[in-house]
């Protein structure tokens, strides 16, 4: 099912509550941000907008290749909308992935501010995020009423995989 309604089947994007969701995110890590650049890397799948394709990339985790810009929550929120990229690796105009991010976020795979307080990252072939961070910003995020009824506080030894989800 998808992780926003347990009624829906996963592969039916449900658009606007995933942007309430990821800017409900961006705003509470903005709150538990001093004022500085946020590090945004999109992960270069061929399947979803790595938003700037001529930058250099840089590998990670386990050789997987990331554009990595520094900029900051605005731009987190905004550079890979949902419709109305161009993927650059489709040629037909009417296939339906010529012009839709098929991710369930807009948000970049992987954020995290400069002095590395806090890291968000989402794996190309999962639906769901994973986020670690201070104490506070734990509670807080589990007490939000968008973000907490979707989120669960895991250990650092516990699997991660939400229940009812397989790791690919």
């Amino acid at each position: 099912m998808h992780p926003s309604d347990p009624n829906v089947p996963r592969d039916v994007r449900q658009v606007r509550q995933e942007r309430r969701q990821d800017l409900a995110l961006v705003e509470l890590l903005r709150r538990h941000t001093p004022r500085q650049p946020w590090w945004l890397g999109y992960l270069d799948t061929g399947a979803s907008d790595i938003v700037f394709r001529d930058a250099p990339m840089v590998m990670l985790y386990t050789g997987w290749r990331y554009v990595l810009i520094e900029a900051g929550p605005e731009q987190a929120a905004a550079w890979r909308p949902a419709d109305g990229w161009r993927s650059w690796k489709r040629t037909d105009p009417h296939d339906p992935m010529f012009w839709r991010n098929w991710k369930s976020t807009e948000l970049p795979d992987l954020v995290f501010p400069n002095d590395r307080s806090w890291l968000f990252s989402t794996l190309w072939d999962d639906d769901w995020s994973c986020i670690g961070g201070s104490k506070a910003l734990i509670a807080d995020l589990l007490q939000d009423p968008v973000l907490g009824p979707q989120a669960r506080r895991v250990s650092s030894g516990q699997d991660a995989t939400p229940p009812g989800h397989a790791a690919q």
